[in-house]
């Protein structure tokens, strides 16, 4: 059964990996370990996803208002029979696009029928969470990595696609060139099994500079 990381287990991978690089034990100097919160309770996880799915590609103070448009739209209890009761017009009227709308849609139907499972979710190895959740339409690996490390709080997640860790890691290694996800793929081999630790300084040289 897969487990989620502790506290504690966060600051040990953050040592071991200090104790690997140069690079890294300045990273942990800097930063610290990651400071990532307990992740939403299996209940909450549809709609902690949708939250995601909803902030995808936007600013965050625009995105925190659609968001309370669309939970103020859906009421309570926001789980997927309520955003199907809703429908696509109703949740377009909220600020979604028409393409994060379908997701939510196609999110809910899958946690409605059985598909996705946020109890069992959990118990999952990595690829086969990202494999589950991806089943849905409009969510793309990112956004499955992303609940991997933030909501099941897995600590070897190495999000390749993500333009903040490909350019953090090139800032904080002094790269050349931002290193496209292939490229990173192949880095992060050496990280393993604390890539998750890496990615989260990455998202901090870029905040810190």
């Amino acid at each position: 059964m897969a487990r989620a990381t502790s506290r504690s287990g966060w600051r040990d991978a953050a040592d071991e990996l200090a104790r690997r690089h140069p690079v890294l034990d300045r990273l942990h100097t800097d930063h610290g370990p990651p400071t990532i919160g307990p992740g939403a309770a299996p209940d909450d996880r549809f709609a902690a996803t949708c939250r995601a799915v909803a902030y995808q590609q936007l600013a965050g103070r625009a995105a925190a208002a659609i968001w309370a448009r669309v939970v103020d739209t859906v009421g309570e209890p926001f789980d997927p029979a309520t955003v199907i009761a809703t429908g696509p017009e109703r949740l377009r009227s909220a600020g979604l696009s028409n393409a994060k709308v379908a997701t939510l849609l196609s999110l809910a139907e899958h946690t409605a029928d059985g598909s996705v499972d946020w109890r069992r979710v959990a118990r999952l190895g990595d690829e086969a969470v990202v494999a589950e959740l991806t089943q849905v339409r409009g969510i793309g690996p990112w956004t499955a990595q992303m609940f991997l490390m933030f909501e099941l709080r897995r600590v070897d997640v190495w999000p390749t696609g993500d333009l903040g860790v490909r350019a953090g890691y090139a800032r904080a290694f002094g790269l050349d060139a931002v290193p496209d996800p292939r490229t990173l793929a192949e880095l992060g081999e050496a990280w393993a099994p604390y890539r998750s630790v890496v990615a989260w300084w990455c998202w901090r040289e870029l905040d810190d500079r």
